[in-house]
C-alpha cells in the first residue's frame, strides 16, 4: 500500500517523458505560399503532449492525497514528485516553448539567419523550475500557500498554448506567433517561478467565505471561463489567479 502514491507519481514523471516523445515527433513539412517554401510544423502531436500534461497534473494532485489518505507520506515521495514535476511541469513546457519559437521564427523574413541561440531562451523554463522545485523541498513557509507561482501552473498554462494555436479562441493564435511575446512570456514565468511572493493554494481547511473567498472565487470564474473562453481560459485563469495572489496575498504560515 505504501508504494500507491509513489506508482501515481510515476505515472505523472510516465506522462511527461511520453510528451517529450510527442513533442520530438512532431512532423514538418514543406508547404509553398506564393512562390515561397516554408517548414511548417504539424501541431497535432503537440497537444497530444499538452493532454499528457493535464492527465499527469491530475495525476500529481491525486499522488499526494492518497499518501495523506493512506498515511504513509514521506520524505522519498516528495523528493520523487518534485524530481517528476521537473521533467513534465519543467522540460515538457521548455520545449514547447522552443517549438512555439522556432515555429514563430520559421515566418520571418530572416528565418535562414535564426540559430539555436535564438531559441535557448525557451530551456530557462525547465532550469527556473528546477530552482523553485528544490527551494520548494526546504521551504518550511509553503504548508498551506505556496512562495512563487507552482510549476504545475506553468505547466497547464503552457499545454494551452497549442491548443489555442490549434483552435485560434477569439483570434488569439497570431499573439503566439510572435517571438518578442513568447520571450516576454517565458521571462514572466522564469520570474513568478521563483518569486518571493505568496501565491494562493486550493488546499482549503475550512470552507468559510470570509477565510477562503478568493480561492472561492478563483475556482468560479474558472468554471465560468471555460464554456465562455474554451481553451483561452486557461491563460485567463492563470492571470486571475496571479492578479488575486498578488492584490489578497494567502497569510504567512509557518507550520
Amino acid at each position: 500500500m505504501k508504494q500507491i502514491p509513489n506508482i501515481l507519481t510515476l505515472s505523472n514523471l510516465f506522462c511527461g517523458a511520453l510528451a517529450i516523445i510527442f513533442i520530438l515527433h512532431a512532423p514538418e513539412y514543406i508547404a509553398e505560399f506564393n512562390g515561397t517554401e516554408y517548414t511548417v510544423t504539424n501541431p497535432e502531436p503537440i497537444y497530444w503532449a499538452s493532454a499528457l500534461v493535464v492527465l499527469a497534473g491530475i495525476i500529481d494532485f491525486f499522488d499526494g492525497f492518497v499518501a495523506r489518505l493512506l498515511k504513509v507520506s514521506s520524505a522519498m515521495g516528495r523528493e520523487l514528485d518534485s524530481l517528476a514535476d521537473v521533467v513534465t511541469f519543467g522540460v515538457v513546457p521548455g520545449m514547447i516553448m522552443f517549438r512555439l519559437l522556432r515555429s514563430a521564427y520559421l515566418q520571418t523574413p530572416d528565418v535562414f539567419d535564426v540559430s539555436y541561440f535564438n531559441l535557448a531562451p525557451a530551456l530557462l523554463v525547465p532550469c527556473f523550475a528546477a530552482y523553485r522545485l528544490a527551494v520548494f523541498n526546504l521551504d518550511t513557509r509553503q504548508s498551506e500557500h505556496f512562495i512563487g507561482v507552482p510549476t504545475p501552473a506553468v505547466g497547464f498554462l503552457v499545454a494551452s498554448f497549442p491548443l489555442i494555436m490549434l483552435y485560434n479562441p477569439y483570434n488569439l493564435a497570431h499573439l503566439l506567433e510572435n517571438v518578442w511575446v513568447l520571450y516576454a512570456i517565458i521571462a514572466v514565468l522564469c520570474y513568478l517561478m521563483v518569486s518571493s511572493h505568496p501565491m494562493i493554494s486550493l488546499k482549503f481547511k475550512n470552507f468559510s467565505v470570509k477565510d477562503n473567498w478568493p480561492r472561492f472565487l478563483l475556482v468560479l470564474l474558472t468554471v465560468v471561463s471555460i464554456p465562455v473562453l474554451k481553451y483561452a481560459a486557461v491563460p485567463f485563469v492563470f492571470i486571475v489567479y496571479v492578479g488575486l495572489s498578488l492584490v489578497v496575498p494567502p497569510k504567512a504560515s509557518h507550520g
